[in-house]
């Protein structure tokens, strides 16, 4: 039903949550070549900004970025086609995300940018000093070093 009624022919394999607390930002990630993935994503408990950044370089809105406001109020759901970036900064106390995959994990394609790239200028809701990020969220690469 939800691809006959959306029109996306995506086939979902994998399902994952998350919890965060307020300042927590995953991301940007995505995967490479055969593994890249399309997603689906809702919160389930909070709230988040979720960011996608258009990775296609064929495309005319490629280094582009898309921002929306995600909640378990309206219960809207995102979905991210495969050759984007994505990332979420949680913007309450506690945040449940989830998130479905139409391809599995591959770490040895697993990729990332950046979450303050200058060259995406995404206007995060929170400021820097608030935002909490993993150790390999901090290290990721820039924008450019990837896509020259």
């Amino acid at each position: 039903v939800f691809n006959r009624i959306s029109g996306i022919t995506a086939e979902f394999v994998q399902e994952n949550q998350s919890v965060s607390r307020k300042g927590v930002l995953r991301g940007f990630h995505f995967q490479r070549g055969q593994s890249a993935q399309a997603k689906l994503v809702r919160v389930v408990k909070g709230e988040v900004q979720d960011v996608a950044v258009d990775l296609r370089r064929d495309s005319k809105t490629f280094g582009q970025h898309f921002s929306i406001i995600l909640n378990d109020k309206d219960n809207y759901q995102l979905y991210i086609p495969k050759g984007f970036a994505h990332a979420f900064l949680s913007l309450t106390g506690e945040v449940v995300f989830s998130y479905k995959c139409d391809a599995y994990y591959d770490a040895t394609s697993e990729s990332g940018i950046i979450y303050n790239d200058p060259v995406l200028n995404v206007r995060w809701q929170l400021p820097d000093e608030a935002i909490i990020l993993s150790g390999k969220d901090s290290n990721l690469p820039g924008f450019r070093s990837l896509f020259p």
